[in-house]
């Protein structure tokens, strides 16, 4: 019995990786072709490793990079919220917030139930952390029957009813960007900025938010270690969004010294809870702010004053509802490590430098990270600061307490801090502004 031969493809994978080593422009439908074949798996992984090596070295237009975004939302489903109403039976407008990841970056916590104060809806898609960046939902986590899975039904539900939902991607959007995203991870492409800002944006996009605003990081702590290629990554993003009819601004933001006064996950939930309650270290409250305030303008909410619904209890309301209506208890006690040590200021002077990665390799090998997207984390493992730059200290003071269940850890977290923090006279080093620019 005669078998059916497969159609011929109208592309080759050769032909394709070819025009991008060569330095000549992917056409429409190359790209089409080679995100869907990638996904079908007609392209090999090697193929897709190589091509993702060429657009490393050579780059990409801005047309291609808008095509190769659209061909991953396209490989996947794509959600609506334009019909989204509130109790009031009123349409409720949506923003989201996305950051290029950072240590101690805890404002998604207090920022989602804040804008939801105002009437905007937030349908936080968030992520897990991998190395020494934190994941949002590993946080969460830590908050006791809190679930980060829900089908879209349900995050359509809470969203009506709360106006804020922090949960895990659905597998249904931008699967091809998932495949790839791994691939980009073991094959030394991960900092092509066509594909960093094509891996966001088409999740962000395939999202359906109405408004987006991007918290670039730069410094030692960040992806993107220095401003320029912040800024560039930053307004590839911003004009992806915009193409897609999303508002969408950026801001970059200070990440050589870890936001707040924690890096982990129960620990940086008792302090966004902090803030929450009007308190809270003044940089965290100050990002988390700032980013309501674009979020809501972006959103069409221009009369609003996010700092009062932080001190008046607005914010905190709409949190309790938000963790109890995804089964937490807002009102658990969080998980404490068990075994704690401290790390004492080397001298007489004032903190200058507080190094955000080391202090984030810290708090991971702690157990606060992973190192493989399928290792488990500890809830209560991390790093308590007790200073931040600019703050007088005295040798043999309190600089930092590293907390874990698993002791053996505390020596390679302390080989990890060694030089992190570095203490000058008084006046050495002028204070670093918190947010750098807005590109929009």
């Amino acid at each position: 019995m005669s078998q059916t031969p497969p159609a011929a493809e109208p592309f080759d994978a050769v032909d394709v990786i070819r025009t991008k080593r060569d330095r000549r422009d992917l056409s429409d439908d190359q790209i089409d072709w080679v995100l869907d074949a990638y996904t079908r798996g007609i392209v090999a992984d090697e193929q897709m490793s190589s091509l993702a090596m060429a657009i490393l070295l050579n780059g990409m237009t801005h047309r291609e990079i808008a095509r190769w975004t659209a061909a991953m939302i396209a490989s996947g489903e794509r959600l609506d919220f334009s019909g989204l109403r509130g109790p009031d039976g009123r349409t409720r407008p949506t923003a989201d917030k996305h950051s290029t990841g950072g240590v101690g970056d805890k404002i998604t916590l207090p920022l989602a139930p804040l804008v939801a104060v105002f009437g905007v809806a937030v349908p936080q898609l968030s992520g897990r952390g991998l190395g020494h960046t934190g994941g949002t939902l590993d946080k969460l986590e830590s908050i006791p029957g809190w679930r980060a899975a829900l089908t879209n039904e349900q995050m359509m539900g809470q969203l009506s009813e709360v106006g804020a939902v922090v949960c895990a991607a659905g597998s249904g959007l931008a699967p091809a960007d998932k495949k790839l995203y791994a691939l980009r991870d073991v094959t030394g492409t991960v900092e092509a900025i066509p594909l960093i800002a094509s891996s966001i944006m088409s999740k962000k996009i395939a999202e359906g938010t109405g408004a987006l605003v991007l918290d670039v990081k730069v410094g030692s702590g960040a992806f993107m270690k220095d401003e320029a290629t912040a800024r560039e990554l930053a307004e590839t993003m911003v004009a992806l969004g915009k193409d897609a009819g999303v508002n969408t601004v950026a801001l970059l933001t200070n990440m050589a010294t870890p936001l707040g006064l924690t890096a982990g996950n129960a620990i940086e939930v008792e302090e966004s809870v902090e803030v929450l309650a009007g308190g809270g270290p003044e940089d965290v409250v100050e990002l988390t702010v700032r980013l309501a305030e674009e979020m809501l303008a972006c959103a069409g909410v221009h009369d609003a004053d996010p700092a009062q619904a932080l001190r008046d209890g607005r914010a905190m309301d709409v949190w309790r509802r938000m963790i109890a209506a995804q089964g937490g208890d807002p009102d658990a006690a969080l998980p404490v490590a068990k075994e704690s040590e401290t790390v004492y200021a080397p001298a007489d002077g004032v903190l200058v430098e507080l190094d955000a990665l080391k202090v984030g390799t810290a708090a991971w090998r702690l157990g606060a990270g992973r190192a493989r997207k399928e290792d488990p984390v500890q809830a209560g493992a991390g790093v308590r600061l007790h200073a931040k730059p600019g703050a007088s200290v005295r040798a043999g003071e309190p600089l930092m307490t590293l907390l874990t269940d698993t002791p053996e850890r505390f020596d390679r977290a302390k080989e990890a801090l060694e030089g992190a923090a570095l203490v000058a006279p008084a006046g050495s080093r002028p204070a670093q502004r918190l947010v750098i620019d807005r590109i929009a």
